[in-house]
């Protein structure tokens, strides 16, 4: 798996903005009214964010090997990271998306109805922000030390480490090759 690019996650946040723009003004033309913004979404996004948070804070001296701590499995430190990129992902679409309903409420705010959703909007987007930071961290957590994003023959096998039971290579004849 390849870090998380801070371009791909600026290109869901504007893509999702733009449908977000798009439905506010679909909504008001197809049934005559403002599109409601829940302010559950706010604190759903809120307690997810301090939930990724708290399991990268509960992870961390495990995926360090601290001691006194039980070293976690390489499958559960994958599901992890696996986890955040989600994470990182839908949290850029989620503040692209209610950053958009945002930008077109804006147009409205002497509507006091319009005014409201528009703060609902810009809140559901801090605590989307939020989810998008708490990943990224979880992220770069689960990284394998030495593992480099500029490194494009993948990442580096040591003695020792689970990748040596995982893909055996051919240490006897002085080559790096799987076995196959």
């Amino acid at each position: 798996m390849t870090p998380t690019r801070p371009l791909l996650l600026v290109a869901l946040a504007v893509l999702a903005g733009a449908i977000g723009f798009a439905t506010v003004s679909l909504w008001e033309t197809a049934f005559g009214r403002t599109l409601p913004v829940p302010l559950m979404a706010s604190i759903t996004l809120f307690l997810l964010a301090v939930a990724i948070f708290i399991w990268a804070i509960l992870i961390r001296p495990r995926l360090l090997r601290k001691e006194g701590t039980k070293p976690i499995s390489p499958f559960t430190a994958a599901r992890t990271a696996a986890l955040a990129m989600a994470a990182s992902r839908t949290g850029a679409l989620v503040v692209g998306f209610y950053l958009g309903t945002a930008l077109a409420f804006s147009g409205k705010l002497y509507i006091p109805v319009a005014q409201e959703r528009f703060w609902f909007s810009l809140i559901a987007a801090l605590a989307a922000i939020l989810v998008v930071l708490a990943a990224l961290w979880l992220e770069y957590i689960c990284r394998l030390p030495g593992d480099d994003d500029d490194d494009a023959s993948g990442p580096q096998q040591r003695e020792g480490e689970p990748t040596d039971w995982a893909l055996p290579t051919n240490k006897s004849q002085g080559q790096n090759r799987p076995l196959s």
